[in-house]
């Protein structure tokens, strides 16, 4: 019998909206809600269900869209559906570590609080960027990389998509866009974002939370999950901190997390969380495998209706 991964999101998943319907009909949702918001001293119901303009800044995001992930994470657990395995992409590797019982709830809601506060404070606003490429092999956006400085790859997220980071003055990055095109990728799409994730450039904010994790309390994992930073299974609890404040300057190796997980005999895949984006990186990676995706209370009745 083949094993289940429930695969988390990262930062622009985000929706007004999300979790809603969880909230209302689900007291372990409410609950994740209600404690993030006392947690943090936010509204969180007014920043997730309503149209506002903190959704999508770095700061409010990721403790916005962790909080949604894990409330629907704890419904689906409520309803019989259990991983063998959990990996997330980027922020959702802290959705991952709490759903394999590595973290407390609180924790993870906290940190990524201020994780994503360094973050915005690490670079200033300008100073970097992101750019989407499409169609072109990894080896060869890796060779053309090679002789630019300050851009590197930020996201492997599945073949024919590539996002590169970097340093925005000089135009780095649009430069890095340039000589991909001319080389042959498909497309290169500039990325509105607030900074360049994944970069050098955020080493520094990856020393901050280091110190930041210190006082967070790591458990036996009940389950192992993947790591962006190796795109290996982490068992050992003692890895974590280290790979957490690495994470936020390293590469998000998510097609070979997935490739590694489908080697050790995972055949079915959940996303739980805003969005499709992984379930299309899925189709891109490995169409034998089962891809279920659940963003609404209906999608987690359906999808545990089928596999529980």
């Amino acid at each position: 019998m083949g094993k289940t991964a429930f695969i988390f999101p990262g930062q622009g998943a985000q929706k007004a909206g999300m979790g809603k319907d969880f909230y209302e009909k689900y007291d372990t949702a409410k609950d994740v809600f209600d404690s993030a918001g006392e947690w943090l001293d936010l509204d969180m119901k007014a920043l997730c269900f309503e149209e506002n303009d903190r959704l999508d800044l770095t700061e409010y995001t990721q403790a916005a869209l962790v909080t949604t992930c894990l409330a629907m994470e704890k419904v689906v657990e409520e309803m019989g559906l259990h991983p063998d395995v959990t990996a997330g992409l980027s922020l959702g590797e802290y959705c991952a570590i709490e759903a394999a019982g590595g973290m407390e709830l609180k924790d993870a809601v906290t940190t990524v609080r201020k994780r994503g506060i360094l973050m915005e404070q690490a670079v200033p606003a300008g100073k970097g960027s992101m750019a989407a490429v499409m169609g072109m092999e990894t080896e060869k956006i890796e060779e053309v990389l090679a002789d630019i400085a300050d851009v590197s790859i930020a996201n492997y997220n599945c073949p024919g998509q590539i996002v590169i980071t970097g340093l925005a003055e000089a135009d780095a990055v649009e430069e890095a866009a340039a000589k991909l095109k001319e080389a042959g990728a498909r497309r290169t799409i500039m990325l509105n974002v607030s900074g360049p994730f994944h970069s050098a450039m955020l080493a520094t904010a990856g020393k901050e939370l280091g110190k930041v994790l210190e006082g967070v309390t790591l458990h036996e994992l009940k389950i192992p999950y993947v790591t962006n930073v190796t795109a290996e299974y982490v068992e050992d609890p003692a890895e974590t901190k280290a790979l957490l404040e690495k994470q936020i300057s390293s590469s998000v190796r998510w097609q070979q997390s997935v490739e590694n997980m489908i080697r050790q005999g995972v055949d079915t895949f959940v996303e739980i969380g805003p969005g499709r984006t992984l379930a299309g990186f899925m189709r891109k990676i490995d169409r034998n495998v089962k891809v279920y995706n659940i963003q609404t209370v209906e999608d987690a009745e359906k999808v545990c209706q089928e596999l529980v």
